[in-house]
């Protein structure tokens, strides 16, 4: 089978193509044969270094997958082979065939696109998550997103009017109009002062800030909140700068973040939380690597399958009416990894990039 690797951190160049043994299912395991792989920002992050909990190279890239199961592990329950699955893997996904712990696999239907799925495993789920899981978004609330018209930045706006939420997103002035036609109120990060202009509301601030950036934004947002809101913190995006880690800006997201944490902790009216989609794995699931004596880990799986479970049914039920609407950008043989890797900076807010084994 084919697989992408990571052999150092770096840019899109370090990605390579190899030829490998396919995969045996380990206990509680699944063995699936993958039709689609997502490529998003996180990926990059893994690629270059900068997210938390990357394995050291070498590693395969992939953080989440639609695909069939071929063969099970001992143990399994609950699946069939000829099922058809998502999973959040973290890392590991960009292959032919991977293997998956059956706690983590939710079940697709057959009829619809796994492409267009492939977006409710990461992007919507993160976007479901932060707004009803994390920061627990009222109906009338006000949230403000920064990086509005990207990918998780749409789910947001879409699943916020969904919510009956009042929306504000940070943008650029190109992104402007998309991010209106989704029903929010556009701030012009380049030409406007968010902060002043949140201030203008009549609560003098919002109830919710949304923040997958970092660094010095956060301490900013915080003061954007108002009586009662809350700050969730879920990215790092200013520690990598044209596809490659930045020390500076990594130490100052850091340094930001603590300082924003302890600001939380001190207020007792505003509060700082911070998500992640997924709990690192710390053993026993494992990627056979022919051409090594040892095995490379495939990644971890969301920190509660179950209630993942329940959201990404609640996601399905919200595709199949028509409520949301999954973008896939670009579909790109597995053997392009490299080529949607470049293309993640020049198409952030126009829809998923997949890779089709």
């Amino acid at each position: 089978m084919k697989r992408v690797v990571v052999d150092h951190f770096g840019g899109p160049e370090v990605l390579r193509v190899v030829e490998d043994k396919d995969p045996r299912p380990g206990l509680h395991e699944v063995r699936v044969r993958v039709l689609a792989a997502g490529v998003s920002f996180t990926d990059a992050q893994l690629r270059a270094g900068t997210y938390l909990g990357v394995p050291k190279p070498p590693f395969t890239p992939g953080y989440e997958l639609v695909g069939v199961v071929e063969e099970l592990g001992a143990g399994c329950s609950r699946l069939r082979v000829g099922d058809r699955i998502g999973a959040l893997t973290v890392w590991g996904a960009d292959a032919e065939r991977v293997c998956v712990p059956e706690a983590n696999a939710v079940e697709v239907p057959e009829d619809l696109d796994p492409a267009e799925v492939l977006s409710l495993v990461f992007t919507y789920m993160t976007a479901y998550q932060l707004l009803h899981r994390t920061a627990k978004a009222k109906r009338g609330e006000a949230v403000l997103v920064h990086g509005a018209a990207g990918r998780v930045g749409t789910a947001v706006l879409e699943l916020g009017a969904v919510a009956g939420l009042r929306l504000y997103g940070t943008c650029s002035a190109r992104d402007r109009a998309a991010v209106e036609r989704l029903g929010a109120v556009a701030i012009d990060y380049q030409n406007e002062d968010f902060l002043a202009r949140v201030r203008e509301f009549p609560d003098k601030g919002v109830d919710v800030v949304l923040d997958g950036i970092g660094g010095a934004l956060s301490l900013r947002s915080f003061r954007a909140l108002r009586h009662g809101g809350r700050l969730v913190v879920f990215g790092h995006y200013a520690a990598l700068v044209q596809g490659h880690k930045s020390w500076r800006g990594w130490i100052e997201w850091y340094a930001a973040t603590a300082a924003v944490a302890l600001w939380g902790l001190l207020s007792p009216h505003r509060r700082v939380r911070t998500y992640r989609i997924q709990k690192l794995h710390e053993g026993h699931q494992w990627f056979p690597v022919a051409t090594h004596r040892r095995a490379l880990p495939v990644g971890g799986g969301p920190r509660d399958p179950e209630r993942f479970r329940e959201d990404f049914r609640a996601l399905l039920e919200l595709l199949r009416r028509g409520e949301i609407h999954p973008v896939v950008a670009e579909r790109m043989p597995l053997t392009e990894a490299r080529h949607a890797h470049e293309l993640l900076e020049s198409s952030a807010g126009v829809g998923k990039l997949v890779l089709l084994p």
